[in-house]
């Protein structure tokens, strides 16, 4: 679900980028701008927040804490997890909804109609839509920032914890690898989630400055972090791993029989 999301929305991103720069008046066909955009404010949000699950997945799957409901949580994950995902996609989708709206009043109001309102001639002003959309993907990316940063905290605490207690009794390496590598795996998300966050508060400040270059690094960092994120996620999998070199093999066997 999370690779699918990933997917969607670096398509849609792509999507529009390729039009605004190869086929600009393409956009100004009611209501392409606005679907284009609501359907990337979905899946962008929808990606950070399955993302924000997994973490929180991770953290009560892993972490051992003697409190009752921390306990009683672990007893119930597998059960909450899907509900924990059909509030991202309702969440999700109300931002989409929410966005499609703005974008549509902005271009009403900014707009003049011709060719009986179908066809819309003249630019919007990139301070009228794009930094309402981007404050309130903000706002959702904030709050799924917090599960992450508290699932990261929890989680990083109770490794270290058990990781001390293996030193001291002496067990074998084989066990304090893994934990080792779970321990720099989550550490690795925490810290690509904080850059993320960073370049998307980049975004509110300078998507109204017109600085392209500032504003290329800042777009060039939040499009690599999901596939980044998702290398990451393969390579701290053995099972995943070995799929991805499997594929990459039947695929170098094709190109080489060509």
């Amino acid at each position: 679900l999370l690779g699918c999301s990933r997917f969607c929305c670096l398509c849609f991103s792509w999507i529009y980028s390729f039009l605004s720069n190869i086929y600009p008046y393409c956009l100004l066909v009611h209501p392409r701008l606005q679907l284009l955009q609501a359907a990337y404010s979905f899946f962008y949000c929808s990606n950070f927040w399955i993302s924000a699950c997994l973490c929180i997945f991770y953290c009560i799957k892993i972490a051992n804490f003697r409190n009752s409901f921390f306990i009683y949580l672990k007893v119930k994950i597998d059960r909450i997890v899907p509900w924990l995902l059909l509030g991202s996609g309702i969440l999700s989708l109300a931002i989409g909804i929410i966005a499609y709206n703005i974008i549509d009043k902005a271009v009403c109001k900014n707009l003049n109609f011709t060719c009986q309102g179908t066809f819309w001639k003249a630019t919007i002003r990139a301070e009228e839509h794009f930094y309402p959309i981007h404050f309130l993907a903000g706002f959702g990316y904030a709050a799924s920032f917090l599960a992450v940063i508290f699932s990261a905290v929890f989680l990083l605490f109770s490794l270290w914890r058990h990781k001390c207690k293996m030193q001291t009794n002496s067990m074998n390496s084989l066990s304090m690898d893994a934990h080792t590598r779970a321990m720099k795996s989550i550490l690795s998300f925490f810290i690509m989630y904080s850059i993320n966050f960073i370049s998307l508060v980049l975004t509110l400040i300078y998507s109204t400055k017109y600085q392209n270059h500032v504003m290329f690094l800042v777009y060039l960092t939040e499009h690599a972090f999901p596939s980044v994120h998702s290398f990451i996620l393969i390579f701290s999998n053995p099972k995943l791993e070995k799929a991805l070199l499997k594929i990459l093999s039947c695929v170098k066997c094709k190109f080489c029989m060509r």
